[in-house]
């Protein structure tokens, strides 16, 4: 058991005067290690928490850097950090905190390679992460090394809670054997959110932590919490407990080693690259293209396929906005047919209509449904229709550097 030291009992007493905890806590939660995956908008609050109530070694894992779209929601960063390693920034900051404690940065991509050695490191981990493939890892990965798994996620106005085993509680696989579809998954770059729930679900997974580290027992094993920031309301789901055919933590694994999770989930472990790529090359053009398109006054067509709040944040000039989702629902023969209309000249291989959205994915399938339906119609050689590569956020990197980034 860890010594506390005479400043520590003075920086810690308004825990160590708690019955529940006292100082065979304090000194246990001392004596133990988290490791926090993810220095984001969970894992800022969960650190700052951790690192306060005097968790002796902490570990930072995130292979991303500070940027300022981060700031409203990653509480441990700051404006004249960005650019800088999300993992420096956060051991800096707690760092600031509390000088006590030791602090481990992992400034790595987390995958089957490494993962096993570092949570080894470490009692607990805290997944505070947004993508499937590395809520398998980290899952398979503490099962093999019996670490508990403490889970949250957060988006738009929601948030989500729970322990993974826990004492023969469930894991991950339990309950989700296999991962969704990666088209159904949305992360907070793709669906925002709003700042304070992560706040309020990383501060609820510090608080699991140290409840494990002092001997405590953790609430919400074999229990998820669901917390509702429009309704302002918190609810508890019982879940089921440990499944006997688990692939991972069952009578007889067939897991038994990591394997290759970006292959398994269908999607990447990281937030930075998720293009897909279902245009032929001849449909589609790059910023600079379409910026020549501009310059030259080039009769064109501009259709922006982001939602309108999305729109109404920025746009291109002269833009029509006419969301992916109204393509797919419904008004996929009327935008044609007004295409059609707005087209000044028929089979001219010198007008084009272009179509952006923010990272050029929706853009490729609102393209791939409008020809199709020409085709379908019999009019699919009647324009020509191309996406922009890399949508918006590529037009800001390569052509505009003033265009509005979120």
């Amino acid at each position: 058991m860890a010594q506390l030291s005479v400043e520590e009992v003075g920086r810690y007493g308004r825990q160590l005067i708690l019955p529940e905890w006292g100082r065979r806590g304090q000194e246990s939660v001392k004596g133990n290690s988290v490791l926090i995956v993810g220095v984001g908008g969970l894992g800022c609050p969960c650190a700052l928490y951790l690192a306060a109530a005097g968790i002796g070694r902490l570990g930072l894992l995130d292979y991303d850097r500070v940027e300022l779209s981060n700031l409203h929601r990653q509480v441990l960063h700051c404006e004249n950090r960005v650019g800088v390693a999300k993992s420096e920034s956060g051991r800096d900051a707690v760092k600031g905190l509390n000088s006590h404690i030791s602090v481990t940065t992992h400034t790595v991509l987390l995958d089957s390679s490494n993962a096993l050695s570092i949570l080894s490191q470490y009692d607990i981990i805290v997944d505070a992460t947004d993508n499937v493939a590395t809520r398998y890892l980290l899952n398979d990965g503490c099962v093999l090394l019996g670490k508990p798994l403490v889970s949250g996620s957060a988006l738009r106005f929601e948030g989500q809670l729970t322990v993974y085993g826990w004492r023969g509680g469930p894991c991950y696989r339990c309950l989700f054997p296999s991962p969704p579809p990666p088209a159904s998954v949305t992360n907070c770059s793709e669906g925002g959110v709003l700042g304070v729930v992560p706040g309020v679900i990383g501060s609820l997974q510090a608080l699991e932590a140290l409840k494990i580290a002092s001997g405590m027992e953790p609430l919400y094993s074999q229990q998820l919490l669901l917390f509702d920031a429009l309704g302002g309301g918190f609810r508890t789901i019982r879940l089921r407990p440990r499944q006997p055919q688990c692939a991972v933590c069952g009578e007889n694994p067939s897991i038994t080693a990591l394997i290759d999770y970006e292959l398994f989930c269908g999607s990447r472990a990281d937030d930075k690259d998720k293009r897909v790529d279902i245009l032929d090359p001849e449909l589609r053009v790059s910023p600079q293209e379409y910026s020549e398109v501009v310059s030259g006054g080039k009769p064109h067509l501009l259709l922006d396929v982001r939602e309108e709040v999305e729109y109404q944040i920025c746009h291109l000039p002269h833009s029509r906005n006419i969301p992916l989702c109204h393509l797919q629902n419904g008004s996929l023969d009327a935008t044609w047919e007004w295409i059609l209309e707005t087209t000044p000249t028929a089979n001219d291989p010198t007008y084009s209509v272009f179509v952006v959205c923010r990272r050029g994915n929706d853009s490729q399938l609102a393209v791939k449904l409008l020809c199709e339906h020409g085709k379908a119609k019999g009019r699919g050689e009647e324009v020509v229709i191309r996406d922009i590569i890399g949508g918006l956020v590529a037009w800001s990197e390569t052509v505009d550097p003033l265009f509005p980034k979120y």
